[in-house]
């Protein structure tokens, strides 16, 4: 299964930047078999479209406005992705809902589509994430991980590696 983990976020806006620093700490902490691929997306847009064509599964972990606390996860998959983007619930909603739709109307898209979406607190212009935020990274490292063991795709954490 070829599966792309994509953090998108911009590092200049506080809690926007939860994607991009998920992906950071999954990076560094883990090791991953190599049908695994991390991707900071950073504010790309339409420039992500060659990365997330034909991939199996793509994950896509972002900053997303969904009304709750700030540091709750959710996750959506599949079809409830693009649908949910499509109410502007994200920062890069419309770059992403773009690619997406491109995706499809070439039809390379995602055979599995999975969102992991983090609350934020703040956007205000500020290099680091709200405690809020900074507390919920941990939890949503966890939910990538086990979103990847349901696909039967297991991670080595840095230090079981180093143990050996």
């Amino acid at each position: 299964m070829n599966t792309l983990i994509l953090g998108i976020g911009n590092l200049l806006l506080s809690d926007e930047a939860v994607g991009v620093r998920i992906v950071e700490r999954l990076q560094r902490d883990y090791r991953f078999p190599a049908n695994v691929e991390l991707m900071d997306g950073g504010t790309a847009g339409m420039e992500l479209l060659e990365y997330l064509a034909c991939r199996d599964h793509l994950i896509v972990v972002d900053a997303v406005f969904c009304g709750g606390e700030p540091g709750s996860i959710i996750t959506l998959r599949d079809e409830e992705v693009p649908a949910m983007f499509s109410r502007k619930i994200s920062p890069h909603q419309l770059g992403l809902s773009d690619v997406l739709s491109a995706l499809r109307l070439t039809d390379e898209f995602p055979k599995k589509l999975t969102l992991v979406g983090i609350e934020p607190q703040s956007l205000e212009p500020n290099i680091g994430l709200t405690p809020a935020i900074a507390s919920a990274v941990p939890v949503a490292m966890d939910r990538v991980l086990a979103i990847l063991r349901e696909q039967g795709i297991q991670a080595l954490h840095q230090g079981d590696i180093h143990a050996r």
